[in-house]
Formats: C-alpha cells, sequence, structure tokens
C-alpha cells in the first residue's frame, strides 16, 4: 500500500461521497440504530458533496489520501461559526483501511492549516474516533449538542485544539 494524499478535484466528489457512506456505515453501526443512518445511498451522498463544494471550495480545503487510482480517505475543513476558529469538518477513512496509518497521515497533512484555535465534533459513543483525536492532541471542551438522525437523538461532542 502506497497512499498519497493531494489537494481534492470536482471529478472527486462522488468517490468522496461513496467513501463516506461506507466510512459512517462502519464507524457507527455498534453505536447507532439503522434508521440513524438511513440518510440516503452512496450516490446521494456524492451529490451532496458535489453541491457542498460548489459553495464552499473558496473557504474550504479537501484533501484525499489515494492508493492507486482509488481514494481512501479525506479530510475537509474550513471556518467555524465563530471567527478565527478552524472546523475540521471531516476525517474519513475507508473501512479497510482503518487502523492503516491513512487517518494518522492524513491528520498530520492537516495540523498546519488549523491555525491557532481549531474543534471537531464526534459522536460521544464513538470510542475509537475519541482515542484518535486525543493521541493526536484535541481536547473534548465541554460542549455537547444533541442533533436528530431521523428521530434518533444523536449526542455530539466538540473537542478542540489550540496551538
Amino acid at each position: 500500500m502506497t497512499v498519497v494524499l493531494r489537494a481534492g478535484k470536482d471529478s472527486d466528489l462522488e468517490e468522496v461521497g461513496r467513501l463516506h457512506y461506507r466510512s459512517r456505515l462502519a464507524a457507527y453501526a455498534d453505536i447507532l440504530p439503522p434508521r440513524a443512518m438511513d440518510y440516503g445511498s452512496a450516490d446521494a451522498l456524492g451529490e451532496w458533496w458535489a453541491e457542498r463544494w460548489k459553495w464552499e471550495r473558496a473557504d474550504h480545503r479537501l484533501t484525499v489520501a489515494t492508493d492507486g487510482d482509488r481514494i481512501v480517505g479525506f479530510t475537509y475543513l474550513g471556518p467555524d461559526e465563530r471567527p478565527g476558529v478552524t472546523l475540521l469538518d471531516a476525517i474519513h477513512v475507508d473501512p479497510d483501511y482503518v487502523g492503516g496509518g491513512v487517518g494518522r497521515l492524513l491528520m498530520a497533512d492537516v495540523l498546519p492549516h488549523l491555525g491557532d484555535r481549531a474543534v471537531l465534533w464526534v459522536l460521544a459513543a464513538n470510542d475509537r474516533a475519541r482515542r484518535f483525536y486525543e493521541r493526536g492532541g484535541w481536547q473534548f471542551d465541554g460542549t455537547i449538542r444533541v442533533e436528530d438522525w431521523n428521530g434518533v437523538p444523536t449526542e455530539q461532542v466538540r473537542y478542540a485544539l489550540t496551538r
């Protein structure tokens, strides 16, 4: 496996959506009931990413990790709702590559682009992801939100990184 990072481009968005779909299903399978994850199809998520990128490309950064021609991970970051804070909005790794260092490579790549203050949201019950972020220096900042995912209250916690 030779993973290379590069800037995301328009032609990647369909595959980014499919990877995002697979990643969420795998990561949340033991955390959330199936109806919470019933948010459409992998193709629909690709269309969602294409539409989102149209509006956010000027102030957001999409990086993809590739193994040959296959996208095996990605990060997405941009401004938070609070001035001077960057939001790490997504970091996803193909389930076949989880545990192989792709996530660490993506995190190392994103760190220089976060600025002095950065935040991310993670499912409160996603212990694996929380350990990953904590090993990288992120800390739970005490902020909790609950979002409705298809009628399922889903608790998320905010992590912060201050330098």
